[in-house]
């Protein structure tokens, strides 16, 4: 949030003022060192719909830098979503990158259209797929499909897979439980994780 709150201080200081919380710039900025509630609730206003871009050097290529809506997080990290490190070629061992805000109307709307995580999902050399699971995601979907003996709610049967998802936030059944559920009128033996 720090970061943020210093990236988009000339738009935090425009905002305060134009809302009447502060007369001047230098009120503004007096509102901003002291962290007041209503700065907090204008970074949020001034950070919606206003993509950021990160950088990671070397620049070798045009995915090296993307377009994001930023989230605010608490801490100093920036938190990045797993099927954009390979873009970056970033891992996750203490990588740094750079966060630049676009200034103009037209330099948003040129990142929004351009620059966007999600409208770069192929490789420009060869239109292979860029975001694809690794690692951590692959181990989970694997963790979630595979069935294990002994788990809770093993052998149960259900009429939906809405009465799963029931039986599974009450902790009646675990993800990898052998069950029985009945989809599109045929009686399916699966775990509750698949």
């Amino acid at each position: 949030k720090k970061m943020a709150l210093e990236l988009f201080k000339p738009f935090i200081f425009h905002k305060l003022e134009e809302r009447g919380a502060a007369t001047t710039i230098k009120s503004a900025k007096r509102l901003v060192e002291k962290e007041r509630p209503e700065v907090w609730d204008v970074l949020d206003e001034v950070i919606r719909e206003h993509p950021v871009m990160l950088n990671r050097a070397p620049t070798l290529h045009r995915l090296g830098i993307q377009a994001f809506d930023p989230i605010l997080v608490e801490g100093k990290a920036i938190r990045l979503h797993p099927l954009v490190c390979a873009a970056f070629n970033a891992d996750f061992d203490g990588d740094q990158m750079a966060v630049h805000v676009p200034l103009s109307v037209e330099a948003q709307i040129e990142a929004r259209v351009l620059m966007m995580a999600a409208n770069n999902v192929l490789s420009p050399a060869n239109g292979r797929p860029l975001s694809i699971p690794s690692q951590d995601m692959v181990l989970g979907c694997y963790w979630l499909t595979k069935d294990r003996d002994g788990a809770r709610g093993e052998g149960k049967i259900f009429s939906s897979t809405d009465e799963v998802r029931i039986a599974y936030d009450s902790q009646e059944v675990e993800e990898q439980a052998r069950i029985k559920v009945r989809i599109d009128g045929d009686m399916i033996d699966t775990t509750v994780g698949r």
